[in-house]
């Protein structure tokens, strides 16, 4: 009776004084909507990152650190976090934002639990998550469908693959951040995936990043449209007890088809809910975690699509359903008994907004949206990833970028770049 009794006890809505500070790994926004919404709660947070341009080192919300790059200077960085702590004056929270991040927490966790408190146990299976080479064969192994999929070496094993598969079929690095090593001007730099019509197109794709990346994912799609894409969001805790979940479902992704939500909207949807929870506990997961999923319209399963064992983009929509999946995950972590929590509120959209500048109008282009839908779907009630008047410097740069990419066409057009031409003598003697 007593335990029942504690679980029912309502969680603490704000940090208490003497609580440990949090330490964010990762800087992109994604960590700037994670830090904002503990500091909400009165959580003394700081983030860092290896990357000056990030977004973090711009944000109002808290301190951002530049740290060595732990895929280089593993060493360093460890020696990094040391010294963070220390000039934290405490043993802080540590919490992924980036799998950059998440691969080195786990690669040095014995050295790091000294000084901070994060789940040591938990992130070998976090990090094997994080690079595609393992998910989907521990996703089919415990029971969560995903498309065919292989892990290639060499153009022989790729070729093998396109003899038998059906078309077209996506080629992805293990680590995204690895195609943003390719050089100026390719094609697939910074890109997450590469979409392939045929055999020969997927063999065109592998040789063009062979040199840079030759270990890669090769995987047949999974049919449907946009809005058969679901995250699932959740925290699972030390003990195994999922504390809370929520599903969105996709409605606009950045590129159209196959890329990252741009926009999304909580939904309830038992399957998906019942075969995510299902795999997570099969395999002891802890944390913070973002399956990402589709309805295959060919057989109606729910099959993966990527797994994020981090907080990640869509993440940041998880608190606008009550399911603040980053202060449970703190809770969890600094010893509170944690009530599971589950989603109260469904009506409104989250919006990230300089993704969605860039795919609105591709879908417009292939009939998939009117101009009246598209301001229709920023009707409040509405919340933004990457807009938010109190990170004042966060949102000028989201506003440029997004009137560069809405203005850019229309300036170009009536104000084009001048050439420098070479007229006369002159010109003949230079050319000479």
């Amino acid at each position: 009776m007593s335990v029942v009794t504690e679980s029912r006890r309502p969680n603490p809505q704000r940090a208490q004084e003497g609580w440990p500070p949090v330490v964010i790994a990762g800087a992109y926004q994604t960590g700037v909507g994670l830090m904002r919404n503990l500091l909400r709660r009165g959580v003394r947070t700081v983030a860092f990152d290896c990357t000056p341009e990030q977004t973090g080192f711009h944000s109002s919300y808290g301190r951002t650190y530049l740290c060595p790059n732990p895929d280089y200077e593993p060493q360093a960085w460890v020696a990094f976090m040391v010294g963070l702590a220390r000039e934290l004056q405490s043993r802080p929270v540590l919490i992924a934002s980036a799998d950059q991040y998440v691969s080195a927490i786990a690669a040095h966790a014995t050295e790091l639990e000294r000084h901070y408190q994060f789940l040591q146990t938990a992130s070998a299976t976090q990090a094997l998550l994080a690079t595609k080479e393992k998910q989907y064969a521990i996703a089919e192994a415990n029971g969560l469908a995903t498309a065919r999929t292989q892990f290639i070496t060499s153009r022989e094993e790729l070729s093998s693959f396109a003899s038998t598969a059906q078309f077209p079929c996506l080629i992805k690095p293990l680590h995204f951040r690895q195609w943003e090593t390719l050089p100026a001007g390719h094609a697939l730099l910074g890109q997450k995936l590469a979409l392939a019509q045929s055999p020969q197109a997927l063999l065109a794709e592998y040789e063009s990043v062979a040199a840079v990346t030759p270990r890669l994912v090769v995987q047949e799609i999974i049919e449907g449209p946009d809005s058969a894409k679901l995250c699932y969001l959740s925290c699972y805790g030390r003990d195994g007890r999922r504390l809370g979940s929520c599903i969105v479902r996709q409605i606009r992704t950045d590129p159209i088809y196959f890329g990252s939500a741009s926009l999304v909207e909580p939904v309830d949807d038992p399957e998906a809910d019942r075969v995510s929870d299902h795999f997570l506990r099969s395999i002891g997961y802890a944390g913070i975690c973002e399956l990402e999923l589709k309805r295959d319209t060919r057989d109606g399963r729910v099959k993966l699509i990527e797994a994020n064992p981090r907080y990640s983009v869509t993440s940041d929509a998880a608190p606008y359903t009550g399911v603040d999946i980053g202060w449970l995950h703190y809770l969890d972590l600094i010893g509170q008994t944690v009530a599971p929590v589950r989603p109260t509120n469904f009506g409104f959209r989250h919006i990230a907004v300089r993704r969605d500048a860039h795919t609105f109008l591709s879908y417009i282009r292939a009939g998939l949206l009117t101009w009246r839908g598209f301001f229709y779907s920023y009707r409040p009630p509405v919340h933004f990833f990457d807009f938010d008047w109190r990170d004042w410097r966060v949102t000028a740069k989201t506003v440029v970028e997004v009137s560069k990419i809405l203005l850019g066409p229309y300036l170009r057009r009536f104000f084009p770049k001048r050439r420098p031409k070479l007229a006369g003598p002159a010109a003949v003697k230079t050319l000479r």
